[in-house]
Formats: C-alpha cells, sequence, structure tokens
C-alpha cells in the first residue's frame, strides 16, 4: 500500500468514529465527573508514563520505543465500545470516554510523540514535531472526528446507514494497515521480534490492569471498571500506523510495527483480561436468584 493513503486511512478511521458519537455523549461527561476524571488521568499521565518504562525495560531500538508511546498516545474506537457491550460495562460510560479522548488526542497525540522523540531520539536536545506535522495530526484527527459527529446529530439516519459500510471499510485498511507495516519493516521486526512483542503485550497487559484498578481503587462499580479499562486499554493502531507511515508525518515503517503486533494481539488480551477480572473480583459475584414460587406452593 502506498504510503501516499495513508493519511486517508486515518481520516476514514476517525470519520467511522465520529458516526459512532453523538453531541449527548460530550454532554453527558458533565455528570459522570468522577469516572471521567480517573479514566482521563490513567489515559493521559499514567499510562504514557508506564509506556515509557515499559519501553526503557525492554530496550527497544529508539525507533520502536516512539512506535509503543504512539500507541500509548492515541486514542479508543469502536473495538472498545463493541467489548464493553459484550462484557455488560457502562456502555454510556465508554461512549463518553471515547468522545473525550478523541478530542483530547488532538493535543496529546503530537504532544506525547514530541516528548518520545525528544527522550528517545533528541539524544539529549528537544526534538518537537515541526509546527507543520503538529497541525496535520490535529487535522488528520479533529477535522473527520468532527465532520461524523455532525452527520450523527444532524442527520441521524443517514449517520446509522453509513455506520456499517463505513466500519467495513476501516476493516479492511487495518488488514492492509499491518501487511504493510509488517511488510516495510519486516528487517527491524525480524531483529526484534522477540522483545518487542514482549514489549507490546506488556504495554496491553499494564493498559488494561491500570484501567481496571484505577476505577476499583476510586470505588467505582464494576461495569464503570470495565469501560475505563477497555477505553484506556484499547488503542487505535490505524490510527497509529497511519501516523507512522504517512510520507507527511513521520513517514518510518519501524515506527509502524508496535502498532502492527498491537493490533493482532490486543483483542485477545483484553477478553481475556476482562473475563478474569470478572471471575476474579468479588464485586461481579452475583447472588443465586431465589426459587420461582409456583401457584401450587
Amino acid at each position: 500500500m502506498d504510503n501516499r493513503y495513508w493519511p486517508l486511512v486515518v481520516v476514514v478511521i476517525m470519520l467511522a468514529l465520529g458516526l459512532t458519537l453523538t453531541v449527548d455523549d460530550f454532554k453527558r461527561a458533565a455528570t459522570l465527573r468522577k469516572p471521567l476524571v480517573v479514566a482521563l488521568a490513567c489515559q493521559s499521565l499514567l499510562l504514557p508514563a508506564l509506556c515509557l518504562l515499559i519501553a526503557e525495560a525492554f530496550h527497544l531500538e529508539p525507533h520502536l520505543a516512539v512506535g509503543l508511546m504512539l500507541m500509548a498516545a492515541t486514542p479508543g474506537g469502536t473495538m472498545s465500545n463493541l467489548l464493553s457491550h459484550l462484557f455488560n460495562g457502562d456502555l454510556a460510560l465508554n461512549l463518553t470516554l471515547t468522545a473525550i479522548n478523541a478530542v483530547l488526542s488532538i493535543v496529546a497525540l503530537p504532544a506525547i510523540l514530541a516528548v518520545s522523540m525528544t527522550w528517545f531520539l533528541g539524544q539529549g536536545r528537544f526534538l518537537p514535531l515541526q509546527p507543520d506535522k503538529f497541525l496535520a495530526v490535529i487535522g488528520l484527527i479533529l477535522v473527520p472526528i468532527a465532520i461524523g459527529v455532525a452527520v450523527r446529530h444532524r442527520f441521524p439516519a443517514l449517520a446509522q446507514r453509513l455506520q456499517k459500510p463505513v466500519r467495513i471499510a476501516a476493516i479492511t485498511l487495518l488488514v492492509l494497515a499491518v501487511a504493510a507495516a509488517v511488510a516495510g519493516g519486516r528487517k527491524t521486526l525480524w531483529h526484534n521480534l522477540g522483545v518487542l512483542s514482549g514489549a507490546v503485550v506488556a504495554f496491553c497487559a499494564v493498559s488494561l490492569t491500570v484501567g481496571y484498578l484505577a476505577p476499583r481503587v476510586m470505588r467505582l462499580a464494576p461495569r464503570q471498571a470495565v469501560a475505563v479499562s477497555l477505553e484506556v486499554g484499547m488503542h487505535n493502531a490505524v490510527v497509529a500506523m497511519g501516523v507512522a507511515l504517512s510520507p507527511q508525518l513521520l513517514n518510518s515503517a519501524e515506527m509502524a510495527t508496535p502498532a502492527a503486533i498491537y493490533s493482532a494481539v490486543a483483542p485477545l488480551l483484553a477478553v481475556t483480561f476482562i473475563f478474569l477480572a470478572r471471575r476474579v473480583d468479588p464485586a461481579f459475584r452475583s447472588v443465586a436468584p431465589a426459587p420461582v414460587q409456583t401457584a401450587a406452593g
């Protein structure tokens, strides 16, 4: 897949996300202050710091480390909402967090990327994204999300019809993205497969765990903890690969390889983690229903 088309890939993915969001999702944030603060603190502060520690602990090659940090900076997507629905999470909270994270990523993604490039590639000097690239990242995320939300708000029936074909296009682009990222960075991937896979699995496991335990420590309900865990733990790999592979942005196949591996392992790890959390957390253990009384009894 020609790297020149990667900005279009990101636009389609963000449009698909925007079509799932409503204005009410953003309004709902005002009534969910505590879970929202917990989730955003995990997503914007704690998770990037832990990701940096994981990259250092696994001694990742600098470009791979930046690619892993790029994953930490990307917002969630429809997969977290789908899993939240399947595992009886607080879907309303999940949709709200997706909406807020999408807006937050407009600034957080370029900022975290600039810091990680300075840390791993700057050799002691500040190495920010150039202003044009910073604005390009903002545009790639903000504009299609805003269009999607506007279409959903103004033409809800049209948005409903568009969701399926746009989602199919997003899945197709995901497959192409993984193939292109693996093909483009195959030499780096081959030499670093073991350590990179370990770092990606560790990052995903830490994201899910932090996203679940932080709400529980703050005494939020298990259903809210599931929603926060999936939102914090599930990142948009296609956006990360699009930013990494776009010639107008990073133009680096090496930086895209962590996202390629992540896209393959994250859904399985998320399902496994939530299944175990539901088994281990006592709050999920329901009391057996009382016997049904019959008319004769």
